[in-house]
């Protein structure tokens, strides 16, 4: 099939953050599917440029997003892309089926519009349970304006061909405003068990880096956002800054980095190394150096359907992994013994579980071996992807039956 991806943060991996609509992509093709992506650039010289990415036809959009960006400016850069993307998708030819993936949730509109005029069937993937997220943060509180979102949301649903949830909680979401259960499939994040893996550690960098050989690292990478329960973090820094032996590495960036290394500063702590962003590759060496992974976000209900690609990579750097959201994730890691939960109330418990794991190196070994076991043999690329694609390959039956 002549598929028509839009996502509006497509990233490959020579950037700094989620791949997961790189690596379909390439299985799609592998599968003899023709994938043209639609996404946005802040590089580009033009307002639109194609380019030929990995084998990818990748349509460039000239839109500004940041995650630093206020609230208003965001919508802004979202309604921008809406419009613009719904253009050039009508513009598309020879077009099979439309696969468009959140979040923002306008990033249905141009899959709807070409559903409409040119007939043309839409997948919808679902990385957030918007409008709910920005409800729940405080971030969507117009009565009007929620009440045009939820409406919003039931209609890209509804008129989906199918819906794939990223989580259980996103799956149970999507059904619970009234969509056929046989319309949803669960295909959570990746691992990447080839780009992440437990290795010999590299010293020479350790130092580069400004880190200490001896220490016990601890490492959250990824978005700096309210979401992602980064005071927490810090409020448990909080009871260790005296343990001159146990470093916390932030890799990443987002709007509450410059107020986190401020908060670090005002404490007293002195073991807290902001590093930056990085490309996998170097992400991936940095992580290695690392003992324990922290998946962490905000204290509020709907975060708990989360599905961080943080999480699968850490999982394949072979990591013990601490979560403090009270849903899958939490699940996920007691069941398998590869981390344990702290209470999102309670950053004295993150404090005390990192001391536990410290002091208890056969747990933490053990715990890492099966965080790897468990991106090797049921959450690797290899093998989503693979499911993804039967899901396309299925709609493809679909299609041709009703022809």
């Amino acid at each position: 099939m002549r598929i028509l991806y839009i996502h509006q943060y497509f990233l490959t991996p020579r950037d700094t953050a989620g791949t997961r609509s790189y690596w379909i992509s390439q299985e799609l093709i592998k599968n003899g599917h023709q994938v043209t992506m639609l996404t946005t650039s802040t590089k580009i010289d033009t307002k639109v440029k194609r380019m030929n990415v990995d084998g990818i036809d990748v349509i460039y959009v000239k839109v500004p997003y940041s995650q630093s960006m206020s609230i208003l400016n965001r919508l802004k850069s979202f309604v921008s892309f809406m419009l613009k993307s719904a253009r050039i998708a009508l513009k598309e030819k020879n077009i099979d089926l439309v696969l468009a993936t959140s979040t923002p949730l306008t990033i249905g509109f141009p899959a709807l519009v070409v559903k409409k005029l040119k007939k043309v069937p839409f997948l919808f993937e679902v990385r957030d349970l918007w409008p709910e997220v920005p409800i729940q943060m405080g971030g969507l509180n117009n009565k009007l304006a929620i009440k045009l979102a939820l409406w919003f949301e039931k209609t890209i649903y509804k008129n989906a061909i199918h819906i794939v949830a990223l989580s259980p909680g996103m799956k149970e979401g999507v059904i619970k405003v009234g969509t056929p259960e046989n319309k949803v499939s669960m295909i959570p994040n990746m691992s990447k068990i080839d780009v992440f893996w437990s290795r010999e550690k590299n010293e020479e960098l350790t130092k580069k880096l400004g880190l200490k050989l001896d220490s016990f690292k601890t490492v959250y990478f990824g978005a700096m956002g309210i979401a992602n329960g980064m005071d927490y973090i810090i409020e448990g820094i909080k009871h260790l800054k005296e343990h001159e032996d146990i470093e916390f590495v932030f890799m990443g960036g987002g709007a509450t980095e410059a107020v986190l290394k401020e908060k670090c500063k005002t404490l007293g702590i002195n073991n807290a190394r902001f590093l930056g962003g990085f490309n996998l590759e170097q992400l991936s060496e940095i992580v290695n150096l690392c003992d324990v992974a922290l998946v962490t976000f905000a204290d509020l209900p709907i975060l708990a359907t989360n599905s961080p690609n943080k999480l699968f990579d850490s999982l394949s750097a072979g990591k013990p992994i601490i979560v403090n959201s009270p849903g899958w994730t939490k699940e996920m890691v007691e069941e398998n013994e590869c981390g344990v939960f702290v209470d999102p109330k309670k950053p004295e418990e993150l404090a005390n579980q990192i001391l536990h794991l410290k002091a208890n190196p056969k747990l933490t070994e053990k715990m890492g071996l099966n965080s790897r076991k468990l991106a090797e043999t049921k959450y690797d690329k290899s093998i989503l992807c693979s499911e993804f694609v039967d899901v396309i390959d299925s709609i493809s039956n679909q299609i041709s039956t009703k022809n």
